[in-house]
């Protein structure tokens, strides 16, 4: 049973309907493609990285994966989990740091992870909340508002409501864009003891040097397909410099599909 799994997923959001007529109208034209056939399967205790240009449809597979969106066709599972007909354990095996910030400005940080942690059916879960606020710098944030906080600091409170639960399953979407250099260096200290413990890390994100130092194998899409899948290091040596320059490579190489190295 692995992490993750998706089987031939695609998904189609349908065409955007302009002006108040469209509501009455049903939608023309054959919609927008986001992920067409994409089929993974990631390891439990992997660190794995998904990458490739704004627009790949990296978001959308995440969100097929947390429940936010459901696939056109395919499925996806955490765990073993089917995400739509075993949600409620997909969803407890997953935590999810997402690209916006989102927060409740009503609550402190900690009674926001107290929150969270219900969501899930965690009470007295004071001792890990302190330990994640420790690891994140944000002991002296615990009783301030969220609204209180700066964007960087509102991040690392995403981070946390990521971890809270203890999921085995993490996905972090560009977690440290727009952040100062000391939350990268201590986010990826805690998060490379998580995945020492056991921990699966799915990590999207623009800077390449990240997923080169912490990933040990890499997906990379395009126009909703997988176009290239293997270990960090083969990809590397393909291009015979480092991430970027494959990644670049990849990117501008004509439309195919690379298969992955096999141990």
């Amino acid at each position: 049973m692995s992490a993750v799994s998706f089987e031939h997923v695609s998904k189609v959001f349908a065409p955007r309907t302009l002006g108040w007529r469209g509501l009455f109208r049903p939608p023309t034209g054959p919609g927008f493609q986001a992920l067409d056939d994409v089929s993974l399967t990631i390891e439990h205790g992997e660190f794995f990285a998904l990458l490739g240009p704004n627009g790949a449809g990296k978001t959308t597979l995440i969100s097929v994966l947390a429940g936010l969106c459901q696939a056109t066709q395919g499925r996806a599972s955490v765990c073993g989990h089917d995400v739509v007909n075993d949600y409620q354990a997909a969803r407890r095996s997953l935590g999810v740091v997402p690209q916006e910030l989102v927060y409740d400005p009503f609550f402190t940080v900690r009674e926001t992870l107290r929150i969270q942690s219900g969501y899930f059916g965690f009470r007295h879960n004071d001792d890990w909340i302190d330990e994640i606020l420790a690891n994140l710098g944000l002991t002296d944030k615990a009783d301030e508002n969220m609204r209180a906080l700066s964007g960087g600091m509102k991040r690392r409170v995403l981070v946390a409501q990521a971890l809270v639960h203890r999921p085995p399953v993490i996905v972090l979407d560009e977690p440290t864009a727009g952040v100062d250099v000391d939350l990268r260096r201590s986010l990826w200290e805690f998060i490379s003891r998580l995945n020492a413990k056991g921990h699966t890390i799915i990590l999207t994100t623009h800077y390449l040097e990240e997923a080169e130092m912490l990933c040990n194998r890499t997906a990379m899409l395009k126009g909703g397909r997988i176009v290239a899948l293997d270990t960090t290091k083969a990809l590397i040596a393909r291009a015979g410099g480092n991430l970027e320059q494959a990644f670049v490579q990849i990117m501008n190489a004509q439309p195919s599909k690379f298969s992955e190295a096999q141990a």
